[in-house]
């Protein structure tokens, strides 16, 4: 054909390209190649039909596949060569809904170097306005209604453009060209500062006053972009202490916020891997090691060597973090709510719910559609490693290796997240919390239709957790009988397992080593399993090795209790209950009349097969931690009191299909009564568990040949352990998964439960 010859093609993109820049990019190189015709978003995704030479056509699209916006992702590219039409020029044109037409919606993305810019410019109009934006950056999925992504569907709807504003976002050539969040101080979204007998304050004087009652050692709710945070000066004790009080959370860590990296640098260690991912786009949380001689107090994070740090995202942020010669502004940024409710995202429900923290508000009137919490990330060869996948990446799909079928997968209890499938696409929702409470379950089903509207899915199968009193699988129960749809009950263990083949675009029928290492899972036997070596794949699995069943006595009770736990480990393996030993100690006569009754009598005294409570029961033996505040505080605090490097190491009984720590506890308790420092013990205990995990590996391999290792479960969140296993597996030769955008905790449990399904229903 020749190169100048008259061609037409109609052009169809999917992926996020909605809200990132996508159409005036389009424009510019329609133009920049002399294309004629038009380009349009659709609730489908991005729809072009141009006329050109046959040269240009062919370079203006291997520009769109090379080189798109920076926020964009293109997921399918497809071309249908039509007739050249009449056009005389190229446009952008209405929005066009289609009937069942779907798209990923990108994330909510922090303040871009531009806008950064433009927000300490005292010659730009925008100067310091709280609220900067541009198609680069910006609120996204926390405003969004409903597709296609125009500013009539999202929160920023009742702010009508001013003449200016409404230029640049008619205008191809400009930065804020259909930016749907684009305002200024003249007609875009306000700040003001309020608390109890005080004036109201607007402006930037709002956000002066914020900054002023932080650094007098008060507590001030902020509007964020996902919901609300409470913060207080981080280097005020007392502060920090108060904060702890009135938000009912004894010991777990606060996340800071500081204004940049080098600001980080003078609290934490920070290789350039984990520098990074403080400084990308999405600024998660991220855990950092902090320095010896950190000048921060001790209980922003209480027993623990790290510290989780952000940076700001938003242009508010970066006002009330930015440096003053005389005060180093770094902040506590910790959810706004109680402990264990969702966090508040709306004015009047943050008023009235942090009235007895906060002692002022700090509030703004852009509308929140969906509350999102902040990410937790930590950093693994190179790579993040999430805790927790929220702002920044979620809703962003993850990637089917093939199609799925419309599924919704409700997740387990803790740490829930749900999963709605479509297509190659898998949307694991933000994440939503423990599933205890009424507040949070409400969340949890608000948040299910808003995803299920702005995806266009209706669910023909519903997966759940085999446990039935979840709230998740009580909700996937009610609504299976109400609309008549097939349910899947899908094991806890093999969930994770199937989560971590998904989170690496898995699509061999070939079944792996599944190391699923976790706190509470039901098995299929009605115990509670969390120690499992499986041989499965999507399609089922086998259960070869788990570590032996242990009692629980009191169920839930002895989970909060380690000394509880180190109590009946010890009773059953034969080890006397000496006075001296810690969690002995810890008892009291009548406490430990009644367990020895419960032991012995096996009176609501479950057993497990967990690996999370043998991290408990070390940690009481050790004397670290007799009764926890929040949820593996104790095996937190014994991963951070370990010495590395150290080999030596203690045994396990391997027989039958059983991994017994009996000979473990024993050696451990050996090494304590010969004065060897708990430091050294912690690190002994998480090289043990290495080398059990290697020599298990090593039996399934000669059994079945299969080298391909799959590492799932909260336990793997534990970096040391994790690092090393990587480590030791990889020098057994054996091929080692681990979650790339999942978390290897609960977070991941509904995607497994949804790749699982599919697989049910084909």
């Amino acid at each position: 054909m020749p190169k100048n010859e008259l061609i037409g093609k109609k052009i169809h993109i999917q992926g996020i390209v909605q809200g990132v820049g996508f159409r005036p990019f389009i424009y510019s190189l329609a133009s920049k190649y002399h294309l004629t015709g038009w380009v349009r978003n659709s609730s489908a995704g991005v729809d072009i039909v141009a006329n050109g030479s046959t040269l240009n056509m062919a370079s203006f699209l291997d520009e769109i596949r090379i080189n798109p916006p920076p926020l964009a992702k293109i997921d399918q590219l497809e071309t249908i060569e039509v007739e050249p039409d009449s056009f005389t020029d190229f446009t952008i044109i209405e929005s066009h809904t289609e009937e069942g037409g779907f798209i990923p919606i990108s994330p909510d993305i922090a303040i871009c170097p531009d806008c950064l810019r433009e927000l300490f410019d005292p010659a730009d109009r925008r100067y310091r306005y709280p609220f900067i934006n541009c198609t680069n950056c910006g609120p996204r999925f926390t405003i969004i209604k409903d597709i296609p992504y125009d500013r009539p569907l999202t929160t920023m709807a009742d702010f009508k453009l001013c003449a200016q504003c409404s230029r640049e976002y008619h205008d191809p050539s400009d930065r804020r060209f259909h930016a749907q969040p684009v305002a200024c101080a003249d007609c875009g979204p306000q700040v003001w500062f309020e608390a109890k007998e005080h004036a109201k304050i607007t402006g930037g004087e709002a956000i002066q006053t914020a900054r002023h009652w932080l650094k007098q050692g008060k507590i001030v709710a902020i509007k964020g972009l996902g919901g609300f945070h409470l913060a207080c000066d981080a280097t005020n004790p007392a502060a920090i202490d108060e904060l702890r009080r009135r938000k009912r959370r004894s010991e777990k860590s606060f996340a800071l916020m500081v204004f940049d990296s080098s600001a980080a640098q003078q609290f934490c260690l920070i290789s350039p891997a984990e520098r990074a991912l403080l400084e990308s786009k999405e600024k998660p949380i991220v855990i950092l090691e902090r320095k010896p001689n950190c000048a921060l107090p001790a209980q922003i994070a209480p027993g623990l060597r790290t510290l989780g740090i952000m940076l700001p995202y938003t242009p508010l942020h970066y006002l009330l973090l930015e440096p003053e010669a005389d005060y180093p502004q770094v902040w506590v940024m910790t959810s706004g709510n109680l402990s264990e409710e969702p966090i508040a995202y709306a004015n009047s429900t943050a008023l009235s719910e942090l009235g007895e923290i906060a002692d002022g508000f700090l509030l703004n009137d852009r509308e929140i559609e969906t509350r999102v919490d902040d990410s937790v990330i930590a950093e693994l060869r190179g790579k993040p490693y999430f805790f927790r996948r929220s702002r920044g990446y979620a809703p962003t799909p993850l990637r089917s290796p093939y199609p799925l079928r419309e599924i919704l997968a409700v997740g387990a209890e803790l740490k829930n997240t749900f999963c709605l499938t479509r297509g190659e696409y898998a949307f694991l929702s933000h994440h939503i919390g423990d599933l205890e409470n009424m507040e949070t379950l409400q969340a949890f089903e608000n948040s299910i239709s808003h995803y299920e509207r702005i995806f266009k899915i209706d669910p023909i199968c519903l997966a759940h957790d085999l446990h039935a009193d979840y709230l998740s699988s009580q909700y996937a129960q009610k609504r299976s009988q109400a609309e008549n749809l097939p349910q899947v009950a899908v094991q806890h263990h093999h969930a994770h397992l199937a989560a971590c083949l998904a989170d690496n675009l898995w699509d061999s029928p070939e079944a792996v080593i599944g190391i699923i290492f976790d706190g509470t899972g039901l098995g299929t036997d009605g115990k509670i399993w969390g120690g499992e070596f499986l041989i499965g794949n999507y399609d089922g699995f086998y259960r070869p090795f788990h570590l032996a069943e242990y009692p629980l006595p009191g169920g839930d009770a002895a989970i909060r209790q380690p000394r509880r736990l180190a109590a009946a480990y010890l009773w059953k393996a034969g080890i006397p209950w000496e006075e001296d030993l810690p969690p002995i100690k810890a008892l009291n006569n009548q406490e430990k009349s009644v367990l020895l009754t419960q032991l012995e009598k096996s009176i609501n005294t479950p057993v497990t097969s967990s690996m999370g409570r043998l991290f408990d029961v070390v940690a009481a033996l050790l004397g670290l931690r007799q009764v926890i505040n929040y949820e593996a505080q104790a095996a937190i605090e014994l991963e951070n009191i370990a010495v590395c490097p150290e080999k030596g190491k203690y045994r396990f009984n391997i027989e039958a299909g059983v991994i017994d720590p009996k000979p473990l506890l024993e050696e451990i308790l050996s090494d304590l009564r010969n004065g060897i420092q708990a430091n050294l013990v912690a690190a002994r205990f998480h090289c043990s568990v290495v080398e059990m995990v290697r020599a298990v590996c090593d039996i399934l391999r000669k059994e079945t040949g299969i080298q391909k290792v799959a590492l799932s479960g909260g336990v793997w969140q534990n970096m040391l352990l994790t690092r090393q296993a990587i480590e030791g597996l990889e020098k057994d030769n054996f091929q080692v998964l681990t979650h790339q955008a999942t978390p290897p905790n609960d977070g991941c449990i509904a995607l497994g439960q949804a790749m699982i399904a599919n697989q049910q229903l084909k």
